[in-house]
């Protein structure tokens, strides 16, 4: 079987997740496949905060599953794409580079966070590819960590602040931009996360499915109660989105 999840948004403000993930990872058949397509972290500040007891926690979790058969993947999200080798060693899991293509139920499929797709929103785009740039990089992780933080809180503030005035349809993803990347990777079908609306979009030869986020276990005022998300799961070549839940 191979899995494919995305959208977790882990951080230590919500450790309810990080139990659902725990129970999800548990449940895993030993030899089956685990794809994470980006945004596992709600910020990833540098390898180097790996010591940080729930990031440590996070690393465990991974590891665990692992060493009972299953074989991990992750790529990189809008939130978490300064994770690095360091990571990749300490939890187990392959890091690999967007566009990546796989072989599902006998289709050529690629697999991304879905950010990229978003080509409309152009003033996000521009974002993107400065911190993406080494130079940007670079320059970040030269910084204290307790900087870091502060700077990552600072522009999620203003990310979120810039999503108020921003039309739904702008940061949803462009067909064009859908149709130029299945033309450049010979793909007839596709995997992404990052818009948070599960769904299955029908294609002129193939489909576009959608993950969701994990949400529910520590939402306010309570939280409490569980945590669900919408992956895809791939068995007997047969593809399903299902909605799964932990209990927190």
């Amino acid at each position: 079987m191979r899995y494919f999840i995305s959208d977790l948004h882990l951080s230590p403000e919500t450790p309810h997740t990080l139990s659902a993930l725990r129970a999800f990872l548990g449940s895993i058949r030993p030899g089956s496949e685990l794809f994470i397509l980006g945004d596992l972290f709600d910020a990833w500040i540098g390898d180097d905060d790996l010591d940080d007891p729930f990031n440590e926690a996070v690393v465990t979790a991974f590891r665990s599953a692992l060493r009972s058969g299953v074989r991990g993947r992750i790529l990189h999200g809008n939130r978490d794409f300064l994770i690095g080798g360091r990571f990749a060693e300490a939890s187990g899991l392959s890091l690999i580079d967007e566009p990546y293509l796989v072989d599902l139920g006998g289709v050529r499929t690629v697999l991304l966070h879905g950010d990229i797709l978003c080509a409309d929103d152009q003033a996000y785009q521009t974002f993107r590819r400065e911190v993406r740039a080494l130079p940007w990089q670079r320059s970040f992780l030269a910084l204290p960590l307790a900087e870091r933080r502060k700077r990552i809180a600072a522009l999620r503030r203003d990310s979120e602040s810039a999503k108020q005035g921003k039309p739904m349809a702008l940061m949803d993803v462009s067909e064009y931009a859908v149709r130029a990347l299945l033309a450049q990777t010979g793909a007839t079908q596709m995997v992404h996360g990052h818009t948070h609306r599960p769904a299955r979009h029908v294609l002129a030869d193939g489909f576009r499915w959608v993950l969701g986020e994990w949400t529910g276990g520590d939402a306010p005022p309570s939280g409490k109660g569980r945590v669900s998300a919408t992956i895809l799961v791939e068995e007997g070549g047969r593809l399903e989105l299902r909605t799964i839940g932990g209990s927190a």
